[in-house]
């Protein structure tokens, strides 16, 4: 067997092994959201054998999915819209302009992106709570978006450096300003990597827990994940109800990322690039 064939068994093996490691999980998550509580005690990883669809229903009418789903799209279409749209007009100039401080600025984003959420939460909250903002989705997006911008800044820029700098040239030439340069030539380009950020933020945003349970209280602020928590009973909690409850809840963003993965690997693609 040549090497190039035994490279492409190798890959094909390692390609199926993470198949099976990405897959396993969720179908064993909507083999027991077909069945009864004591099926799955009895054995998890049997298929049921009178697959109970009721399961969706209730754990939708039980975790009140429906204001949920609002909540949580409306909070994640603003997240992505505030990140995005600032994250972009930083990435600018500090990947076209000469920026002696760049490295501080990169450590500077670095450090943001370690610095747990916990350390902030409590300052935070009575900022909000004296402003009367908890609650407001609006307010904790800003919230979501301040912990993803560091990345989406570091994500965009690479993108940024990845577009030939001749044509902010040959557009200055033709009398065109830093703002027209950036929204005409370079806003196009790097449409690939915005969408990327966008879906890293959604996905994050979405799954978010400790954030919007600390800032999105009220029965009328639940999200997704918050209907989720409330499935789960403090004496009893039915486990079908429960992984019903989350397939109902990673079904949307799993659907949105098979929607938009190739556009998310050419946006990784054109941002790999030496910063």
């Amino acid at each position: 067997m040549s090497v190039h064939r035994r490279g492409r068994w190798v890959g094909t093996a390692m390609l199926s092994c993470g198949l099976v490691a990405a897959l396993a999980p969720l179908s064993l998550l909507l083999t027991n959201a077909l069945k009864t509580q004591a099926e799955i005690v009895t054995n998890p990883l049997a298929l049921p054998v009178h697959p109970h669809w009721q399961n969706f229903s209730l754990a939708w009418s039980e975790g009140e999915f429906t204001l949920g789903l609002c909540n949580s799209i409306v909070l994640c279409g603003l997240t992505v819209a505030i990140t995005v749209a600032a994250a972009a007009l930083a990435a600018y100039p500090l990947a076209r302009r000469r920026t002696g401080g760049w490295k501080l600025v990169a450590l500077y984003f670095l450090g943001c992106v370690t610095v747990p959420v916990q350390m902030f939460l409590f300052p935070l909250y009575y900022v909000y709570a004296g402003l009367g903002l908890v609650g407001n989705l609006l307010a904790t997006a800003v919230i979501l978006a301040a912990i993803n911008l560091p990345l989406a800044v570091l994500l965009l820029r690479t993108t940024i450096l990845g577009i030939p700098s001749d044509l902010d040239d040959a557009a200055r030439m033709d009398g065109a300003a830093h703002w027209a340069i950036f929204r005409h030539v370079i806003l196009p380009l790097m449409r690939p990597g915005m969408i990327t950020v966008g879906v890293i933020v959604l996905l994050n945003s979405w799954n978010e827990f400790l954030v919007t349970s600390t800032f999105q209280q009220g029965a009328r602020a639940f999200t997704m994940t918050l209907g989720y928590r409330a499935l789960n009973g403090s004496i009893h909690a039915d486990q079908g109800l429960l992984m019903a409850g989350a397939m109902i809840v990673i079904a949307p963003v799993l659907i949105l990322f098979f929607a938009m993965q190739r556009h998310f690997v050419a946006g990784m693609i054109s941002g790999a690039v030496k910063g």
